[in-house]
């Protein structure tokens, strides 16, 4: 998530990537980010969970097609239509929009995966190390110069990932594509002049010919579930939509009454809550290598928490 957000989980951090930065937190930042991070950290999981007898290409599809009414739902509601029909007529903007959608088609995709497959506890992994992903990133794209402390914190992470490579036998690359997707989504999509729900709805309708062209093969195959499996399966499918949208807008919403510092504390939840579904209610194991690995983690990302409690208030 980012120094500031889907889960697979989303997008916390690209959601609010254009909104204004608080100058202090208010209650109804906290409730409304609080809710976001709840439907991501809580929900999300439950529900993709509930769909793990669908290939997740299948789902991430439907995903995407059913988020457009659910987005464009929102945006009429916000009264921002007029936004999104001027980003529509700039081919740069579409180009640019275009990337970040692949992007996190990409992430949502993974994590529905690892949702599926009992490998949750990666998922997690994965957005525990983001930040300190995104502080790579601006190193050696954007050429920030990280404090000592912050170097300590990426070379823990580093063993961490190290741990889990050698003692389960292979990288752990749910973890990895996740956080550098989300970390590369998150940046790229600051550059995009578009609002947060605006630029939402633009990136799956971007997506829906693909997802189309998806669904067909499905039902060219006699494998999709929309209408040919169960209701549960149907209606599922289609919450899908406004399962991924809503937690969007509320955290955009929530990031405006909240400090940076704030939500980077707050972002903490969303993996946490994924860490403790996993072991408490998917049974996946959690020990010896995990525990270490994850310690490390949570040691690392205290570190580089406090440099940015630590930092001028002007900052």
């Amino acid at each position: 998530m980012k120094r500031s957000e889907d889960c697979g989980a989303p997008g916390p951090a690209a959601a609010g990537a254009n909104t204004p930065v608080a100058t202090g937190d208010t209650a109804q930042g906290f409730v409304t980010a609080g809710a976001a991070y709840l439907l991501w950290g809580l929900v999300l999981p439950f529900f993709m969970k509930a769909l793990d007898h669908i290939n997740p290409v299948e789902i991430v599809a439907h995903r995407i097609l059913w988020a457009v009414p659910a987005g464009a739902v929102i945006l009429i509601w916000l009264g921002r239509t007029a936004d999104l029909m001027t980003a529509l007529k700039s081919p740069k903007v579409v180009a640019m929009a275009a990337v970040t959608a692949t992007i996190i088609s990409i992430n949502w995709g993974v994590y529905v995966y690892a949702i599926a497959s009992n490998q949750a506890l990666e998922a997690s992994l994965g957005y525990y190390i983001n930040p300190l992903i995104s502080v790579l990133m601006g190193v050696f794209l954007l050429g920030e110069k990280p404090s000592r402390l912050q170097w300590v914190a990426i070379a823990l992470a580093g063993l961490a990932v190290i741990i889990l490579t050698v003692f389960a036998g292979k990288l752990p690359w749910i973890s990895l594509v996740l956080a550098f997707s989300f970390a590369t989504y998150g940046y790229l999509r600051k550059t995009l002049p578009i609002g947060p729900s605006q630029g939402f709805l633009l990136e799956v309708i971007i997506l829906t010919p693909i997802a189309l062209v998806l669904i067909g093969w499905f039902i060219a195959q006699g494998d999709n579930h929309f209408l040919a499996g169960s209701n549960f399966d149907t209606w599922m499918l289609v919450a899908a939509g406004p399962v991924t949208a809503i937690p969007l807008v509320l955290f955009a919403f929530g990031a405006k009454g909240l400090r940076l510092a704030t939500i980077g504390l707050m972002q903490y939840s969303v993996p946490t809550l994924v860490l403790l579904i996993a072991v408490f209610f998917f049974g996946e194991p959690f020990a010896g290598p995990q525990i270490v690995a994850f310690a490390l983690i949570w040691i690392a990302l205290a570190i580089y928490t406090s440099t940015l409690l630590r930092r001028p208030k002007a900052a």
